[in-house]
């Protein structure tokens, strides 16, 4: 008996997957349950055990190629002999994303109240304008200026003029062949620096670049995110909060080795003020068009991977305590750069936190993470001067910025979650309770 391999549906919003290596070759027996292949999605990169037992005759999805959720990507037969029979070839129909079938959405709605994602299949297919880079330039003629690539200047010129910060570029000289010399330093301008151009010449022509394919990680958050932006309708509130007590406390644990870092109180923070506003901890279900209230507190922390972004889960965050929180972020963040996270492990999340303070970004906007109604940009400590019993003294101030769906919470709560975050945070004994 022949058996068709397809390529596995490993995630709600999985449209294609890539097959990054087969670890059995053509020809090989294959144990049920043994590992078969890998498949980078797109959230991570998954470790695939075969369902069955038989002979692997045929591959036909290479190492590096791209398959359709469904597609055949191998055959395998029972017995070593059995001849491999393909079936004849249709012309395929592009898939359709503005559409889901009837049994999609029945899975997406079970998917749905147990907190996971929506899947792709139910999101509207958005039309853009066509944006393609101009031309290269292929006429194009380098120019330089005057004496550049061949200005010859005496030692003595060269020095003077480095000192008197004098360019030397269009001078023309009167030494032999032409030397700049220290009596033609008259007519240079000053106020510029000393330019003594290279004899190379740029290789590219201007306007050359080259197409990368986006990967199955990168192409489905450019989907999520052009539909999130363009269909949810975003509002925006930020507040600035003084961080002096919370870098001072974490000074005093590190001083008695407990490091923590700012995003693991961060974390924390948001889950004691979403306890405090279950409204916040709510998302939208587009396929109902129904508000969900998520039971638990399961925030998602987006990090950055080369081929997009990926949002680990720290699940019943509310129940654990800074120190339990750093470890599990710290290993869900390893493991989620090496591919290796399992799908519960990213999918779902009822609120999600960004954070790019450590990379020096002062403020910003974060687009939602459907189906979820809510997402913390935090943005970096910045030293501000703050007026304290009457004088103005040195403080450190953070921004924080709640982009919300307005179809779920409305500008008086987000005001009031911000104002509970803020006060945990400028208060920060409470998170070590």
């Amino acid at each position: 008996m022949q058996i068709t391999l397809t390529m596995p549906k490993l995630s709600p919003t999985m449209t294609n997957g890539v097959v990054v290596k087969w670890h059995k070759s053509q020809g090989e027996f294959v144990e049920a349950n043994q590992l078969l292949l890998e498949i980078a999605t797109d959230k991570a990169t998954v470790e695939y055990q075969s369902l069955d037992s038989g002979w692997l005759r045929k591959i036909l999805v290479q190492n590096g190629d791209e398959a359709r959720v469904n597609q055949p990507i191998a055959y395998l037969t029972e017995t070593k002999e059995e001849a491999v029979q393909e079936p004849p070839k249709t012309k395929e129909t592009p898939p359709n994303t503005s559409a889901a079938s009837s049994s999609d959405l029945k899975d997406d709605r079970v998917e749905e109240k147990t907190n996971k994602e929506p899947s792709a299949a139910n999101h509207i297919a958005i039309s853009q304008p066509a944006f393609v880079p101009e031309a290269p330039l292929e006429q194009y003629q380098f120019s330089r200026p005057q004496n550049a690539g061949r200005l010859k200047v005496s030692p003595l010129a060269r020095k003077l003029a480095k000192k008197g910060g004098l360019d030397l570029s269009n001078i023309k000289g009167t030494g032999p062949e032409g030397r700049v010399t220290s009596r033609d330093l008259k007519g240079a301008p000053a106020g510029r620096n000393v330019a003594f151009h290279s004899r190379e010449k740029p290789r590219v022509i201007p306007g050359s670049y080259e197409e990368k394919p986006l990967s199955p990680i990168r192409k489905i958050v450019a989907q999520r995110l052009q539909e999130a932006k363009s269909f949810i309708p975003h509002f925006y509130v930020s507040i600035k909060v003084n961080v002096q007590p919370l870098i001072d406390i974490r000074q005093q644990l590190k001083k008695q080795n407990i490091e923590l870092t700012y995003n693991d109180f961060m974390i924390k923070a948001a889950a004691i003020a979403l306890k405090k506003h279950p409204n916040m901890n709510s998302g939208f279900n587009s396929v109902n068009n129904a508000i969900v209230r998520f039971k638990s507190i399961d925030i998602s922390v987006a990090v950055s991977l080369q081929d997009g972004l990926i949002t680990p889960i720290i699940r019943h965050a509310n129940f654990k305590n800074v120190d339990e929180i750093s470890m599990e972020i710290k290993e869900l963040i390893s493991r989620a750069k090496e591919g290796k996270l399992s799908s519960e492990e990213y999918k779902g999340g009822s609120f999600t936190i960004s954070n790019l303070g450590m990379y020096g970004v002062s403020e910003f906007i974060a687009i939602l993470n459907p189906p979820q109604a809510a997402i913390l940009a935090i943005g970096g400590m910045l030293a501000v001067p703050v007026v304290s019993n009457g004088a103005i003294v040195p403080g450190m101030e953070m921004t924080v910025t709640l982009s919300c769906d307005h179809r779920v919470i409305d500008g008086v709560d987000a005001a009031q979650f911000l104002a509970t975050f803020k006060g945990i945070v400028e208060s920060p004994a409470v998170l070590l309770v």
